[in-house]
């Protein structure tokens, strides 16, 4: 790992310091080269790009498999559900091991889950097991959890005035993803007539073995060490107003995102609609969930993280809207396309909000917990999607998803009481 010596930044926020923070421990950041903050926003960005493509396989296959094979159809999304489960479980796990050892390793150690998921899929699939086809896709999620702190990465040793357009830019690798998943699905499933699917998850190893090649080069500042041991305490952090409005937003854009695409691909092949269709529209909400994310970081530089993501909560409630008018194939891909794009400026817009909860030394902890709690609060509606989907329909999907959008836009109304842009009222 590159150790580099740390060199004063100041931030300035007219006149103001952020929340929390103390500029003694705050401005003294850890920064890269120009060069190595290019090599790193990039190869993050292949990284996310072909990790995508691995997610995308799981979430278009996985309520379709589960139909296949599970004992009663009202377990058919469960394996996309387990898949979340894996993510909730592992990104303390994986937090620990970024702390102690670095990143990059983490990263790897993701990657050969990644791996393991698609030769346990595969095998799932050839001899029909359903129980474990669900542990491949909780090996997927470990790797999912992994990937997720890829956004987190982008912004280590970047001044801190260009970190949310680092982490906005390794966000859009997704674009890539978007394309190469559904795509992957859509020339592999046939591959092995015996056994739909088989061929998709080997395709699928392989990607993630070329994300360990490409994450190996990675060079990132080494995990700080503080005068000031570990920081202030969880709670402290916790009890901060900006990190409890980031976590709820973030949770509920990605839970609002997972609830409608999961139930999404088995609703349209219930409504009539084919696996190539459903394929498509998956792929175009994936693009629509990234293709933003080259921009996103200049419109939270310049309009402020909570004005984006209620921008992102807005167009999730729009896709809402348009999910109720109808069933026809333009419906749901108009849902979707909506829905990514409401997702990528509600995540990312609440990511940029946790950036300014925690110092240099607390990053990993508080990263870490901010993930657990946004996917945990996922596994929950991923869990529901198909129940709600099997009991009822559709539209009561739909439906259902109304309450916690308007749970997180009274809380970013609730905060913006009390903040005027992005700089708290100091009496």
């Amino acid at each position: 790992m590159l150790i580099v010596e740390p060199i004063y930044v100041k931030q300035r926020n007219q006149g103001s310091i952020l929340p929390n923070f103390e500029p003694s421990t705050n401005d003294l950041l850890p920064t890269l080269s120009e060069r190595d903050q290019r090599g790193n926003i990039i190869r993050l960005t292949v990284a996310q790009a072909l990790a995508g493509a691995n997610a995308v396989v799981v979430y278009a296959t996985g309520a379709i498999i589960g139909h296949m094979l599970a004992p009663t159809k009202t377990l058919a999304t469960l394996p996309i559900s387990i898949f979340v489960v894996g993510m909730a479980a592992c990104i303390l796990p994986m937090g620990i091991i970024a702390r102690r050892y670095g990143r990059r390793q983490a990263f790897l150690v993701g990657t050969g889950c990644g791996v393991l998921t698609g030769l346990l899929a595969a095998s799932a699939v050839v001899i029909g097991s359903f129980w474990l086809y669900c542990l491949a896709t909780f090996v997927g999620g470990a790797y999912a959890a992994v990937v997720l702190s890829f956004r987190f990465a982008a912004a280590d040793g970047v001044e801190s005035g260009r970190r949310a357009r680092a982490l906005s830019f390794v966000m859009g690798g997704g674009v890539v993803a978007g394309v190469v998943g559904p795509q992957l699905v859509t020339h592999t499933m046939y591959m092995w007539p015996a056994h739909m699917f088989a061929a998709t998850f080997i395709a699928q190893a392989v990607v993630a073995a070329i994300s360990a090649a490409v994450l190996f080069g990675v060079r990132l500042p080494a995990p700080i060490i503080s005068g000031v041991g570990d920081g202030r305490s969880l709670r402290t952090i916790c009890l901060q107003p900006r990190f409890i409005t980031a976590a709820l937003c973030g949770s509920v854009s990605y839970m609002l995102m997972n609830f409608l695409m999961t139930a999404a691909p088995l609703a349209m092949l219930m409504c009539g609609h084919s696996q190539e269709s459903s394929n498509l529209g998956l792929q175009w909400h994936v693009i629509a969930m990234y293709a933003p994310s080259f921009i996103t970081g200049r419109l939270i530089s310049r309009f402020g993280a909570s004005n984006v993501v209620a921008t992102g909560l807005s167009l999730t409630g729009l896709s809402i809207g348009v999910g109720l008018l109808g069933v026809d194939i333009a419906h749901f891909w108009l849902t979707l396309i909506l829905l990514g794009l409401g997702w990528n400026f509600g995540f990312i817009g609440a990511s940029a909000l946790v950036l300014e909860c925690h110092r240099p030394e607390e990053k990993n902890r508080v990263q870490s917990l901010n993930d657990f709690i946004v996917f945990g609060t996922m596994a929950l509606g991923s869990f529901a999607s198909g129940s709600v989907l099997a009991a009822y329909n559709w539209d009561m999907v739909l439906w259902a998803s109304l309450f916690p959008m308007a749970i997180a836009l009274a809380a970013l109304v609730v905060m913006t009481t009390t903040v005027k842009g992005d700089v708290i009222h100091r009496r």
